[in-house]
């Protein structure tokens, strides 16, 4: 994973502010910063880095965008984002060896066998982070519990919640490991609830 990716500083914004593709206004916008998650939940944004502009000017940070398509980056003026936090989780999913694994402070807390993507709807691969986290009620596909990421599918741009890409539990734990989603990444009931204990909100993702 990238450097800046290995620990999360998660804030939330607290403006509707442009993010642009450079750390000046006069840049063209490349996104804008939104107060809630497609579910309703305070959105997350994660700090790449930061920079001043010439002469003691604003503090701009430099942030991914959950949005599609995947991994776009811009800058926003540091005003427009709450205090930020230290993360010091990180996810990484292996889509070949269908393992979900979780590090803090680079050691192994955590691993289980996943449900992915199926080849006509793949999960994508990429850095994102966990945005949200809720439990799921009733006898739900979803499972018991389910955490929302900043990755987005790349073939069902009409799903619900725009193609937001998942981590949650099942009601078909014979179907894991394998590849039957539509692109979320499935867990057995118990393995979900022990990951949503462990996993704070901005918990940096690796999907490889």
């Amino acid at each position: 994973p990238r450097r800046n990716d290995r620990y999360g500083r998660p804030a939330s914004a607290v403006a509707r502010a442009n993010v642009y593709a450079r750390p000046s206004g006069d840049a063209r916008q490349a996104g804008r910063l939104r107060l809630l998650t497609e579910d309703g939940f305070p959105e997350v944004y994660v700090l790449l880095t930061s920079r001043r502009s010439a002469r003691g000017g604003a503090w701009w940070i430099r942030l991914r965008l959950p949005q599609r398509p995947n991994d776009v980056t811009g800058w926003v003026r540091r005003r427009a984002l709450g205090p930020f936090n230290l993360i010091h989780t990180r996810l990484v999913v292996d889509r070949r060896a269908l393992q979900v694994t979780l590090y803090d402070r680079g050691k192994r807390r955590f691993r289980a066998s996943v449900g992915m993507g199926a080849p006509s709807t793949p999960t994508p691969s990429g850095s994102f982070w966990i945005r949200e986290k809720f439990r799921v009620t009733g006898n739900s596909l979803y499972g018991t519990r389910a955490m929302g990421t900043a990755a987005y599918s790349n073939t069902l741009t009409d799903w619900p919640g725009g193609g937001v890409i998942g981590l949650h539990g099942t009601n078909a734990p014979g179907l894991i490991p394998g590849r039957p989603s539509h692109g979320c990444i499935r867990l057995r009931n118990p393995d979900i609830e022990r990951l949503y204990r462990l996993t704070p909100i901005g918990t940096p993702l690796l999907i490889e």
